[in-house]
This record gives structure tokens, sequence and C-alpha cells, in this order.
């Protein structure tokens, strides 16, 4: 596999979609990008086509995105999340604290406890 090279993906989340060889990053892996999400990949799950696209080791995703464009491919694009403004919950405080409670007395040993002992 050459970097640059188009490939269709064969197994996973994104079976069926055009990705390009964009690094190699061990024996067997690939990075990927293009119609996929941009990760690494095994080489045995791809399955190269005619075309290579002129790429530099390493390129960026608008790199890739500009040439897919040239070739009217579709390109997978995420939109980064709206900021929200978080509502903190207040926390209720009574009024008036509850007056200390006498502690209870001892009761009376039950007949399991006196057969235990």
């Amino acid at each position: 596999m050459e970097i640059g090279q188009v490939c269709v993906k064969l197994a996973g989340r994104d079976a069926g979609k055009v990705c390009v060889v964009v690094d190699h990053v061990e024996k067997q892996f690939v990075l990927i990008d293009g119609n996929v999400r941009r990760r690494k990949c095994n080489a045995m799950h791809l399955e190269p086509m005619d075309q290579i696209l002129k790429l530099k080791k390493g390129a960026s995703h608008a790199d890739v995105t500009a040439e897919f464009k040239k070739l009217n491919l579709p390109m997978w694009n995420t939109k980064p999340k709206k900021k929200t403004e978080r509502s903190l919950r207040k926390r209720i405080v009574p009024a008036v604290k509850a007056e200390a409670k006498p502690k209870a007395e001892k009761k009376a040993p039950t007949k399991k406890a006196k057969k235990a002992a």
C-alpha cells in the first residue's frame, strides 16, 4: 500500500466506504482518512482501487478533503459541539435546623442474642 492509495474499507463500522492511506503506522497497519473516521486500520481490511492521490506522508484532514473534492468523492466531516451553559442545582438549606434528638435507650437483648452468648 502506497501513501495516497485510494481504498474501500471491507470490515468494521465504516465497511463499504472510500478512504485513502495517509501513513504507515506499523508492519500491517496504516492510517486512513476520507469518508471514514481518521484512524489506524489493518491493511488486510482494505481493498485498493486504481486511483492514487498526491498526498504527503501524514497529510492533514484538510489536505485529504481538498483531494476528495477534486474527485467528487464524499468526505467524513464532524461538527464541533456547541458549548452550552450548564445549569447548577441549588442546594436547599432548611431555615431552622432540627433540634438535637436524645440518643435512643438500649433495648433488652433478644432470645437469639442470649443463646449466641
